[in-house]
């Protein structure tokens, strides 16, 4: 049995995309992250030693998310994963990476690839 901690909505002006507009002139993207960590010892012994500090992790994936562009959002979203995957505490991780502001042509809500990832 696994527990959860999950980090919903790190913001950032970003650089990915297919289209060279998206490229140049950037959009927002937003990233949610849900881990899979047993929390138990942690919460035993109150160590932030002992679970994952969310604090970092949102560092990571914000850095992940303004870092090297890519055209795709599957290619973004395993990268995201990656970077969580890093940290032996995590078990597995699902990641939802969210572009508000993509050129569909038409009125949307949201655009989102989400994937789950697990050790081994």
């Amino acid at each position: 049995m696994t527990d959860r901690i999950a980090v919903r909505g790190i913001t950032a002006h970003a650089h990915h995309g297919v289209y060279a507009f998206e490229r140049e002139q950037g959009q927002t993207f937003r990233v949610d992250a849900v881990l899979d960590v047993d929390t138990a010892p942690a919460a035993a012994t109150d160590d932030l030693a002992l679970t994952v500090n969310y604090a970092e992790l949102a560092q990571g994936l914000h850095a992940v998310l303004t870092g090297e562009p890519v055209d795709l959002l599957e290619t973004l979203a395993q990268r995201l994963a990656d970077t969580c995957l890093a940290d032996p505490l995590v078990q597995a991780v699902q990641i939802t990476v969210h572009k508000p502001e993509a050129d569909l042509g038409v009125p949307f809500d949201d655009v989102t690839v989400q994937i789950t990832r697990s050790r081994g």
